[in-house]
């Protein structure tokens, strides 16, 4: 996504939007992502350039925010839409002031708000999944013996 032109000669998009204490100047969407994205969020575009897209002009109009005040990775687009991600640091790439330029690497999306009300206490939501994941694993081994 970065790098993109826009209609004036030799002119480029502002190629990095600050996200809390990062610079976000790429976007990868993972596979799994792209999968949770068309079972979760939506059905028809879901490519990943439509993906990276939809994050960019996200980022670009400050509609993605921490899910927690103190956490990095967990993010919420619109308050409604919530999505894990990590970042790394990008080689060789920095802004005009030398800082360096982040890309954004999108692990999965884990749905809406509004259609989940699970999501909207996450502690307690894995909590809950580790609870159910361990009863089915301790119910699948009495089965086998």
């Amino acid at each position: 996504m970065k790098d993109k032109m826009t209609e004036r000669w030799s002119t480029y998009e502002s190629f990095h939007v600050v996200l809390g204490d990062k610079k976000v100047a790429d976007i990868v969407i993972t596979n799994h992502a792209k999968v949770r994205w068309a079972d979760r969020v939506e059905s028809e575009k879901t490519g990943f350039d439509d993906i990276a897209d939809f994050l960019w002009q996200c980022l670009k109009q400050g509609r993605i925010e921490p899910y927690y005040r103190n956490e990095q990775d967990v993010y919420l687009i619109d308050d409604d839409l919530v999505f894990v991600a990590e970042f790394a640091t990008l080689d060789k790439e920095t802004d005009l002031m030398g800082n360096p330029l982040h890309k954004m690497i999108v692990v999965t999306f884990l749905g809406r708000m509004s259609e989940t009300i699970e999501l909207r206490d996450l502690k307690s939501y894995y909590s809950w999944l580790r609870h159910s994941r361990r009863m089915t694993l301790i119910k699948n081994s009495r089965k086998r013996k």
